[in-house]
């Protein structure tokens, strides 16, 4: 039994040191490349969208830019539908995904997060005019436009509701004012920012959950290095006050609590 309890010990130390040969190697990757892909929808606005030239736009979009600046490299964006973000990552798309990620145990479980940048809480919009949903559990054999693997898709679908399967926000909304949904939950400040340039359209919250939910960057499992150096670019933008100058053109105010 000595040379199988040597052989087992051996394979260890080769499984070892693989493992850390390759530490750091996403890291060093991104670095010697100058460039930092990140995944993201450019349909979601206030997040990440395109602005009437055409540009990618929004707050992911510059939180995005600002890591990548203290990375020392360039962010390069690669869109794609919510749908099929994160599975990106499995594929080596991109490096991160930075689109609103909630952080969750299940996500948890299969992909590294960086600290939360960014909370918010899911409101459940209904039109103006809407009587019948005044709360979450009304969602019941309603019709609820969402992504279907959102946070927010599942919130609806555990309070009952049929989903129908949109893109993002703007076909979520577009489909609950012209009736071919009841609701939407979707994310607050996503709905601050559309009312704020839309503020005669017919729809309003009709209810809003208590605790808020969290963002942060999403990248494979097991790169410890690269989520570091992700925190030390979130800490460093907070600290000299970029951050608060991408929340402020946004929202108006600090969205990172």
């Amino acid at each position: 039994m000595k040379w199988l309890k040597s052989l087992i010990a051996a394979a260890t130390l080769q499984v070892l040191a693989v493992t850390s040969g390759h530490a750091g190697a996403n890291l060093d990757q991104i670095k010697q490349a100058g460039v930092f892909k990140v995944g993201t929808e450019g349909t979601y606005a206030p997040f990440t969208y395109h602005d009437a030239s055409g540009a990618l736009v929004g707050f992911d979009v510059e939180i995005a830019q600002a890591i990548a600046k203290r990375l020392g490299v360039k962010a390069e964006f690669l869109e794609g539908k919510w749908d099929g973000l994160i599975a990106g990552l499995d594929a080596k798309r991109y490096d991160a995904v930075i689109n609103q990620v909630g952080i969750t145990e299940e996500r948890k479980a299969k992909y590294d997060f960086s600290d939360p940048y960014i909370a918010s809480k899911a409101v459940l919009i209904v039109r103006g005019d809407n009587t019948d949903i005044k709360s979450f559990a009304d969602l019941k054999g309603k019709k609820a436009a969402q992504s279907l693997t959102s946070n927010f898709g599942k919130l609806a679908e555990t309070n009952g509701a049929e989903l129908v399967g949109t893109d993002g926000f703007d076909q979520s909304i577009q489909l609950l004012l012209t009736g071919r949904a009841d609701a939407t939950i979707n994310d607050s400040l996503s709905f601050l920012d559309f009312k704020k340039h839309k503020p005669d359209a017919n729809v309003k919250i009709a209810a809003q959950e208590e605790n808020a939910d969290y963002s942060g960057v999403i990248v494979r499992k097991g790169d410890p290095e690269l989520v570091a150096a992700i925190n030390q670019a979130l800490a460093d933008i907070k600290a000299d006050g970029t951050y608060q100058k991408i929340a402020d053109t946004y929202f108006g105010q600090d969205v990172s609590k």
